[in-house]
């Protein structure tokens, strides 16, 4: 028994001076060659392979820990064929750990210590960490490079297991990479990853796992841009629904001028009961804008956005007696445009003039179809735009600006009427183009007699006086009205009565 405690001492001395040299009858074998160094990703513990060594007589291998050219003996195989060790230990759990071996061979003179051989080549383990940026929404994966010596590293697998479940290779890369990431992530979810060097031969070297909990504010899912629109003060309304699962309570506002604008921010929008409302009071409503709302991290980067959205503007030509009337698509509504409606506004108050199919975006309109229904200064019209069935539940609407024209004031008095009952110019009454707001229209022969006189704009003399026809004559009329514009006109002329029964 002592002479083996004597022994132990001796060799556990030979392995604290690691660096080989003679003993009486004692040669210096050589070392073994260090093959793999490996870590189990879920016990932590480390796997370690050798050769044996070339020499004879190998009674025992020594396992080291290695530091700048420093080895501490963390165990001894006294098993001449032993070629792998299965290490427990929690280092490689923090960081990188390099590891040798060396022979032992024992003293051929009795009492005397044995030898050990120089250490072996050096490997390192894999120490992989990973870092969220929930700003960017990446995660990046960070590790040492695996020697290659004895053999070659051939690539790097990353491995990536989610909530538990099994690991998937998520990337393969060159063995002079020493990092990856991973471009999005599911939040609130446990992500683990593993490096593997894939070596030569068909072994791996596997890193520790290195896990993380991708907790962020849980971004909306969607952002519903309800409706641009032109309010009463003829600015744009704004309106968009938010997922309300979201916990993101900061949002940005972007405008751009026409399709082929750039956005720029004009609002930093609050969020009331899963909504932002808000009014663009610089746009110019007259020309096309186009609106996006999106949802910014904690970083102010956006990670949602909402459709589109774009006011209504609705344009007029006018043609002699004809009224063309255009407007742009709206655009983006997630459940498309169901119908656009026509409204006009003739002098008492707007009213729905035609529904169109949510293709249109022409309406042509005679102004004789309106003419008599005109009782103000101006003739307004707007388009309005309503959603079709949106997957949020939103039903949207928007509307134009107000376009007007001032209304056609024209009068035409005849100057010859046959009342002969034949069914042909047998009434006189002079032509207008509006509903006067007061109208007098006095005949009279050639002493000044009246023969008619009307505040009527409807009424027609037919040629009589007292019942009996007028005889056929040169007769005087005098026209006063007042146009829906409040213009006072006075007119006077003659009229020849030819035929009269």
């Amino acid at each position: 028994m002592r002479k083996r405690q004597l022994n132990i001492i001796l060799v556990i001395f030979g392995f604290l001076c690691y660096n080989a040299y003679s003993q009486t009858n004692c040669t210096v074998p050589l070392p073994p060659v260090f093959t793999l160094v490996s870590v189990e990703p879920e016990t932590g513990k480390t796997e370690l392979k050798w050769t044996l060594s070339s020499s004879p007589d190998i009674a025992a291998y020594i396992l080291y820990t290695y530091n700048d050219g420093v080895g501490m003996s963390i165990d001894t195989l006294w098993d001449p064929l032993a070629t792998s060790y299965l290490l427990t230990s929690t280092a490689t759990k923090y960081f990188s750990v390099s590891y040798v071996v060396a022979a032992h061979r024992l003293s051929d003179t009795q009492g005397m210590p044995g030898c050990t051989s120089p250490l072996s080549n050096a490997l390192t383990t894999i120490f992989a960490v990973a870092d969220i940026d929930t700003c960017n929404k990446k995660i990046k994966v960070y590790w040492n490079s695996y020697i290659p010596y004895p053999k070659t590293v051939i690539d790097y697998s990353v491995l990536l297991s989610i909530n538990g479940g099994s690991y998937n290779e998520v990337a393969k890369l060159n063995p002079g990479e020493k990092f990856f990431t991973l471009n999005d992530f599911s939040a609130n979810a446990d992500y683990c990853f593993v490096v593997r060097a894939n070596i030569e031969g068909g072994s791996f070297s596997t890193s520790n796992k290195t896990c993380l909990l991708t907790k962020m504010q849980r971004p909306p899912s969607w952002i519903n841009a309800d409706q641009a629109t032109v309010n009463e003060d003829n600015k744009i309304s704004l309106s968009f629904s938010i997922d309300p699962l979201s916990a993101i309570t900061q949002f940005r506002l972007e405008r751009k001028i026409g399709p082929n604008g750039i956005f720029q921010e004009i609002a930093r929008p609050s969020l009331v009961n899963n909504s932002v409302i808000i009014t663009d009071n610089q746009a110019d409503v007259n020309i096309i804008n186009y609106y996006r709302l999106s949802a910014l991290n904690s970083c102010n980067i956006p990670i949602t956005y909402s459709n589109l959205s774009s006011n209504l503007v609705l344009d007029l030509e006018r043609r002699d007696n004809e009224l063309n009337l255009s407007w742009n698509s709206y655009k983006e509504w997630s459940g498309g445009v169901s119908s656009y409606s026509l409204f006009i506004n003739t002098g008492k108050g707007f009213v729905e003039k035609e529904v169109m199919q949510p293709t249109d975006t022409l309406f042509k309109l005679g102004y004789q179809e309106i003419m008599y229904e005109v009782t103000g200064d101006h003739v307004c019209f707007y388009i309005s735009a309503t959603e079709a069935l949106n997957p949020y539940g939103v039903k949207g609407r928007s509307k134009s600006s107000e376009i007007c024209i001032t209304p056609t004031e024209i009068i035409t008095v005849p100057n010859i009427f046959t009342p002969n009952n034949d069914l042909v110019n047998d009434f006189f009454r002079p032509v207008l183009s509006f509903t006067p707001l007061d109208y007098h229209l006095v005949i009279s022969d050639r002493q000044g007699k009246i023969l008619f006189e009307t505040k009527d704009f409807n009424a027609s003399w037919d040629g009589s006086q007292n019942g009996n026809p007028h005889p056929q004559d040169v007769c005087l009329w005098f026209l006063r009205v007042t146009t829906p514009t409040g213009k006072k006109i006075s007119r006077t002329g003659t009229l020849t009565i030819i035929n009269n029964r």
